[in-house]
């Protein structure tokens, strides 16, 4: 549940969003999330998150990042670490979880609701502190993917969870909009 006149704050784990709605068979058009966000109440910053590839000559992600800094998001990006694993497979390092949870801490008291975009059940403590601050907090993620994308620990914690794929028709993105829109194809490790 929204109200008109509360302020809004925008978390978006770039990466696990992206997971998310791959798993459910669509891309998001980040204009018309920022949109409906908006229409909600009133939106006083929205962020987004990603560990960037720094050593690769094209990283796939870079459109994205760079179209979402000209149109409104606050961008927090980092190098990602590369390595290879025990068993000789490419690894990369991107995990975004304290510089999200700290900016929500410092936000905190200029907002009346935050909206995460992230099912990560790393964030039930920083959900859980932004309720004891008088946050109310709303999570995005999705049940309906094969297994579910939202840990039970987040979803219990928050005071509203959206299901992305209710969010389809709003925030869809048509096939043929040029609005980039890809996270990178790598795996992320969770350190």
């Amino acid at each position: 549940m929204f109200y008109k006149d509360e302020r809004l704050a925008l978390f978006i784990d770039g990466s696990n969003l992206y997971a998310a709605a791959k798993s459910l068979g669509f891309d998001i058009d980040y204009k018309l999330l920022r949109q409906e966000f908006m229409r909600r109440g009133k939106l006083l910053r929205a962020f987004y998150y990603t560990a960037l590839l720094e050593n690769d000559e094209y990283s796939p992600i870079r459109p994205l990042v760079d179209w979402l800094h000209y149109n409104g998001f606050t961008m927090v990006t980092k190098p990602a670490k590369e390595y290879t694993d025990s068993q000789g497979r490419r690894k990369v390092k991107g995990n975004m979880d304290i510089e999200l949870a700290v900016d929500a801490m410092e936000l905190a008291p200029f907002v009346d609701h935050v909206v995460l975009f992230s099912g990560d059940g790393d964030f039930r403590p920083l959900v859980a502190s932004l309720q004891r601050k008088g946050v109310r907090v709303s999570v995005v993620s999705t049940i309906r993917s094969q297994p579910p994308m939202i840990s039970d620990e987040l979803r219990r914690q928050a005071d509203n969870f959206i299901e992305l794929d209710g969010l389809r028709e709003v925030i869809g993105r048509p096939p043929r909009d040029p609005i980039p829109e890809r996270e990178p194809e790598v795996e992320f490790s969770g350190e």
